[in-house]
């Protein structure tokens, strides 16, 4: 019999030569020593993704994965030493690139750091050559190596594996230049750095724009692999997979990795990252910075209403108070008599349905009987006798439910417009409390519709058709008056 060291070494080769996963988690203290690995199913999702690439079933693999999911660990780090390690691929030589060297490097060190330990050594001896064992490359005796380089400077070697790791930085992807660089070195130079045909190329990152890599490899449609995995699932979005993989999660706002990212932690940093980056980095679908249908600059400024501005409170219901759930907004738009529109504030909660009706009668009572209210009717007898009660709630008020007509976006492209056209203010009176709602407002409205929520949006939508609808409608009779007379 050998020696029970020698029998634990040889089961612990076995289940690592299966199973990457599993690899990962036996060398996790080799590298975190202090830290606890957290594991989920979307570390396996991933894991399962890169044993694909090594038997060949994937060669071109795109991860989007927010950060802090273990994307660069998993693929830059452990990846490689797997491959030459326990699935005996020493020969394979990788390319690790990234937007800075030093990110390359790191990676590149962390992984040498993994095959020099002795938990790695005590099964699966890999010889470096002495001629080349540096931090930007390291060689073994099987002619296999580990090269780290920039992402714009991609010259020189040839590997089996390109693993491209955050192409672009968040300040890269708010210039026109860097992102056209981009895109040009990833079309014409990184295709070139390739051995032969059945070598792969992996690309992980977080969306940071809607031009950038990912979505160069999505517009162009390369063909790669695409594993998606939003922080919070969104069902229309659910991500599917070639090898069998689908998106486990089934209530939406469900999160992708509470082991790591608790409820709690995931609120907070979303309020500190702001919608634009939250669509991108952590829902993985970005839109411009500038705005999609709706941009920053076409919002003017008002520091006070005219007298004769006439208002509207446009609604958007929801009855649910999770912290995934939608919310329930009332926007306030007034038409002033100069013709330019007015959007004057936002008031916005998760509630239930007793709280929603809360809130819109306060809210009423706040605004006063001259401005009006409008409230979404949904179809059916149960959205309609909804609609009767809540106006019944606000008698005394001029209130009207209407059934809502069109997509979210074909409802918002006549508010758009104005705005363009830079016919929209913004009331900002200077004091920080009645100011709260506008950030929050205008970081939903200029990812929409690409962002989470539309709640706003619908709900100013909704304030902007009924001055649109009632002024017509005086225009209407003005001109049949004109007419009699």
């Amino acid at each position: 019999m050998p020696p029970l060291r020698e029998i634990e070494l040889e089961i612990s080769r076995r289940q690592c030569t299966k199973s990457f996963a599993e690899f990962v988690r036996q060398g996790w203290h080799v590298l975190e020593p202090a830290s606890e690995l957290k594991w989920g199913w979307s570390l396996d999702a991933i894991c399962d993704h890169l044993e694909a690439v090594h038997y060949g079933h994937i060669l071109e693999l795109l991860m989007n994965v927010p950060p802090g999911c273990m994307k660069s660990l998993l693929t830059g780090v452990f990846f490689p030493a797997w491959e030459w390690g326990p699935r005996g691929r020493a020969d394979l030589r990788f390319l690790g690139t990234s937007h800075k060297q030093d990110l390359a490097v790191r990676d590149n060190l962390k992984c040498r750091r993994l095959i020099q330990s002795e938990w790695y050594r005590e099964r699966w001896p890999i010889v470096f050559t002495g001629d080349q064992n540096a931090k930007t490359k390291f060689e073994n005796d099987k002619t296999g190596f580990r090269e780290a380089m920039a992402f714009r400077s991609m010259t020189g070697s040839r590997g089996d594996r390109i693993l491209l790791d955050d192409p672009l930085s968040v300040d890269d992807a708010n210039s026109e230049t860097e992102l056209n660089n981009a895109e040009i070195t990833f079309t014409e130079s990184l295709p070139t750095r390739l051995n032969n045909e059945k070598s792969a190329k992996i690309v992980i990152m977080q969306r940071l724009h809607e031009r950038d890599t990912s979505g160069v490899i999505i517009a162009k449609q390369l063909g790669y692999v695409h594993l998606m995995l939003p922080m919070e699932f969104e069902p229309e979005r659910r991500c599917a997979t070639v090898i069998g993989f689908k998106d486990p999660r089934t209530q939406p706002g469900e999160l992708l990795f509470p082991e790591r990212f608790s409820p709690s932690q995931v609120e907070g940093l979303k309020k500190t990252m702001g919608s634009y980056a939250v669509a991108g980095q952590f829902q993985q679908r970005p839109a411009p910075r500038e705005g999609g249908m709706f941009k920053r600059h076409w919002f003017g400024t008002a520091r006070a209403a005219p007298a004769g501005t006439k208002f509207v409170r446009g609604w958007d219901l929801a009855a649910s108070i999770g912290p995934s759930s939608a919310f329930t907004a009332g926007v306030k738009i007034g038409k002033q008599p100069d013709g330019r529109f007015l959007i004057a504030n936002c008031v916005r909660d998760r509630l239930s349905a007793g709280g929603v009706e809360k809130l819109i009668v306060s809210t009423a009572n706040s605004d006063g009987v001259e401005c009006r209210i409008s409230l979404p009717q949904d179809p059916g007898q149960a959205g309609k006798s909804q609609a009767q009660y809540l106006v019944r709630q606000l008698a005394g008020f001029n209130a009207k439910a209407t059934p809502e007509s069109g997509d979210k976006e074909t409802r918002a492209e006549p508010l758009s417009a104005q705005a363009e056209a830079g016919n929209v203010d913004i009331l900002r009176t200077g004091d920080p409390v009645k100011d709260a709602w506008i950030e929050p407002f205008l970081d939903e409205i200029t990812v929409f519709p690409s962002g989470q929520f539309k709640d706003q949006t619908d709900a100013a939508s909704r304030a902007f058709d009924a001055l649109s609808v009632a002024q017509a409608k005086v225009t209407t009779t003005t001109a049949t008056v004109r007419g009699l007379i």
